[in-house]
This record gives structure tokens, C-alpha cells and sequence, in this order.
């Protein structure tokens, strides 16, 4: 999850804001949402304690499996229809409205995976209505607060008219590049239904997430002969191609709007002090909020690669070989977003709002940059409480309970208006 920045799209309306207010007024006066909301209020310490339980469920990249697992019995648990695992890792469960079977789909979605590698001690720490851990916040909360919108709508006996898909879903973080809900859009069993989807991914309940930052990394590996440093003086080096690389992409002046960026950020390679290297490698990221600026910024990237090993071929001797260069791309996360007048959007500032919040639109990296990109209406939002240090040993989440079931209710406003309830 990277930290947003604000974004306002614009669009053609289609949904009156005062019928996207009435629609949410009809659902925050309505008998069972009342009774889900004192359910969740009810049942807030048994939310933390799914908190603590999933968090201490190791779920590195690519190794989400066992949180994957627990949280399937959770779902089941909870009463879901359909509950099952995908060929990805995704879990999921289904919440059966009155229209017909095989109608339009509202999904949610929390991620299992976290950014922390295999063996990294995970325990809950508490002092307090603070709980430390690595992932508790991006994103195990959020997971704990989807299974409470389930127990809470079948407590009151909610009836919905369309159908409403719970996801835990793989792979968002870094390395993990969106695969779950690549899986989930392509080739997953609900893939044609989902006609609304919401990432409910950190804590801040106001924020709704409608610009998805598109990214493109890049593993360069420069390549060359290699030699004794002192004895083969004078040929090509492909550690100099590989910075004067970091030099020029450095000059690129990218737009501020739409916000373009780069980094050159991770490096290795060579054998010893006293060598000439046969190959380094260094990782770059660029991403945008425009596909079309992140294309032109990916040319240039590129050319300058190849600009770089010309340099260095010409500059030193070839004797025993030049120097090559092997970009890899390494991570795709496509840009989109939803505009500020859809229905969804409208929808969601009117639930934000309801909750005395001021909603904030936003443009970040998450699993509905996908579905944006698809074009299928889709956001990000925050499960409610407050927290930080997210990606890092000490991320902490603040359960005190009136800031956390105040933030969770935006979430389930929105969700129970866009599946109509009844």
C-alpha cells in the first residue's frame, strides 16, 4: 500500500448526488442496518481477536496459504455461501441476494499477503488500545472487519437484492503484483459478475481510494567480460553502464501533473574489490497516475539503458567482449481510476459523510487499480481506527472503540447501498 496523494477525477454524471444521498439515508435509517451496527458494537472484542489471530498467521509473498486457510474456516464460520479457495490462493464466500442466481456481483476485498519475508517474528504486542505487529494494519484489520460486516448482516437478517462476494485475496503487495485479483478479473469464477468492486486495504475510514498509480519495475542486469583491475585496466565495465544509467534517468524532468515519478532503488553485483565485475544489476520503479505519461516515462527509461552500454562500448576496449544490458520487467500494476461523478464514488463520499467524516479522494496503489483498469467501477477504502509505521517492524493499529466502529461503518454504508438492501 503506498501512501496516497490527492486526486480529483472528473466525468459525466449519472447518479444525482441527492439520489446518492437518499440511497445511503435509506440504508443508515433502515432497522437492520441499526441492529448490524449495535452487532458490531456488541462485538468489537471478538473483531480484535480476529485481528491478533490472523496477524500472528505468517503471511509472507507467494506463502499466504496458511492465513489463506484460516481465514476460509472464518468465512464458513460466519455463515457465507460457496465458500472456497481458487487456483491463486484467493478465499472467498458469498452473500446471497433475492435477485436471480448469476446476476451482478458486489465485491469486497481485503489482502492476506503482508510485506514481510518468511521468518520474520510476528507477535501481537498491546498496550493498551495500541496493537503492534508486522501487518496488523495493511492489512489484517481489514480482514477481521469484513468477517464483522458478515456476522453483523446475518445477525439482523439483512436481505440484499444483488449478491455480495467477501474476498481475502493474494499477492497486492510488492512482488506479489496484483496476482490475486489478476486471478480474480481473469480467470477466476466470478470474473464476468463483479460490476462493483471495493479494496477495503488500511485504516483511515474517510479516505476512498478512486486513482489507481500505475507502476512498471524494471531488474537491469549489465553484463560484460570482467578482469583483474589492475591487469585488464582499460576494458568495458558494465557497473559504469549501469550508473551512468542512474545519471541520466536522474536528469528526466516528469510531469507534476499527472504525477510521474522514478527510482533507482535496488543494487548488487561484482566479485571483489580488486575486479572488474561481469555483471551488476540494479532495480528501477516509475509510476504514474496516467498510463500514457508512465509509457512515455518507460521509452525514455529504456533508451537510456541502451544509450548507457553504446556509451560505455565506445569509451573502453571490447577486446574480450562488451558490455550487454537485460531488462526485466519485474512488476506491472496498470494505472486507472473511477471518476468523481460515478455512481460508486458518490455513493461511497455520501457514506464517508453520513458518519460525520469528510471523505478525501485519493490516488494510491492497490488492488483496484485492476479492476480501474478494466474499467469496472472500483475504490479503495480504509477499515476505520487510526494507525502507521506500515511495512515496518513496529506498524501499530488503534482499537479504542468509538474512533474504530466509527470508521468501520462508512464501509458497510456503502456496501449494503450498492447491493440494495432491502
Amino acid at each position: 500500500m503506498l501512501k496516497p496523494s490527492v486526486l480529483l477525477l472528473a466525468g459525466f454524471a449519472f447518479l444525482p448526488a441527492a439520489a446518492a444521498a437518499a440511497n445511503v439515508a435509506k440504508v443508515v435509517q433502515h432497522a437492520a442496518y441499526k441492529t448490524s451496527v449495535a452487532t458490531l458494537d456488541r462485538e468489537h472484542d471478538r473483531i480484535v481477536q480476529d485481528i491478533v489471530t490472523l496477524t500472528e498467521i505468517p503471511a509472507p509473498p507467494f506463502e499466504e496459504k496458511a492465513r489463506a486457510a484460516a481465514y476460509l474456516d472464518m468465512l464458513r464460520a460466519a455463515g457465507l455461501a460457496d465458500v472456497e479457495m481458487d487456483e491463486e490462493g484467493n478465499v472467498m464466500g458469498l452473500w446471497r441476494g433475492s435477485a436471480p442466481a448469476g446476476g451482478p456481483v458486489v465485491a469486497i476485498a481485503a489482502h492476506l499477503d503482508t510485506v514481510f519475508p518468511a521468518g520474520t517474528p510476528i507477535k501481537v504486542k498491546r498496550e493498551g488500545n495500541r496493537l503492534s505487529a508486522p501487518g496488523i494494519g495493511d492489512d489484517t484489520r481489514s480482514l477481521a472487519v469484513l468477517l464483522g460486516y458478515v456476522r453483523a448482516m446475518r445477525a439482523a437478517g439483512v436481505r440484499t437484492g444483488r449478491d455480495i462476494l467477501f474476498v481475502g485475496n493474494v499477492g497486492e503487495e510488492g512482488p506479489g503484483d496484483l496476482r490475486g485479483v489478476r486471478y480474480l478479473f481473469g480467470k477466476g469464477r466470478y470474473k464476468d459478475r463483479i460490476k462493483t468492486f471495493l479494496s477495503m486495504d488500511g485504516t483511515d475510514g474517510k479516505r476512498i481510494v478512486n486513482a489507481g498509480v500505475g507502476s512498471r519495475r524494471y531488474r537491469v542486469t549489465f553484463k560484460g567480460p570482467g578482469g583483474h583491475s589492475y591487469g585488464t585496466f582499460g576494458l568495458v565495465n558494465p557497473m559504469t553502464a549501469m550508473s551512468q544509467t542512474v545519471v541520466d534517468l536522474y536528469k528526466i524532468d516528469p510531469p507534476k501533473s499527472p504525477k510521474t515519478t522514478y527510482a533507482a532503488s535496488v543494487t548488487g553485483g561484482g566479485t571483489s574489490v580488486n575486479s572488474i565485475p561481469d555483471q551488476a544489476f540494479m532495480e528501477f520503479d516509475m509510476r504514474s497516475v496516467s498510463a500514457e505519461a508512465l509509457a512515455t516515462l518507460e521509452k525514455s527509461f529504456l533508451g537510456i539503458v541502451a544509450a548507457a552500454v553504446a556509451g560505455e562500448n565506445k569509451a573502453r576496449s571490447t577486446r574480450e567482449g562488451p558490455v550487454v544490458a537485460d531488462p526485466k520487467l519485474i512488476g506491472d500494476r496498470p494505472a486507472g481510476g473511477t471518476a468523481e461523478s460515478s455512481d460508486l464514488v458518490k455513493i461511497a463520499r455520501q457514506a464517508v459523510a453520513a458518519h460525520g467524516l469528510t471523505p478525501e479522494l485519493t490516488a494510491s496503489s492497490t488492488d483496484s487499480n485492476l479492476p480501474m483498469s478494466l474499467g469496472i467501477p472500483a475504490i479503495t477504502i480504509g477499515s476505520g481506527g487510526s494507525g502507521g509505521r506500515a511495512h515496518s517492524l513496529d506498524e501499530w493499529i488503534d482499537v479504542e472503540k468509538g474512533a474504530s466502529l466509527k470508521g468501520m461503518l462508512p464501509g458497510l454504508t456503502m456496501l449494503l447501498a450498492l447491493a440494495d438492501l432491502r
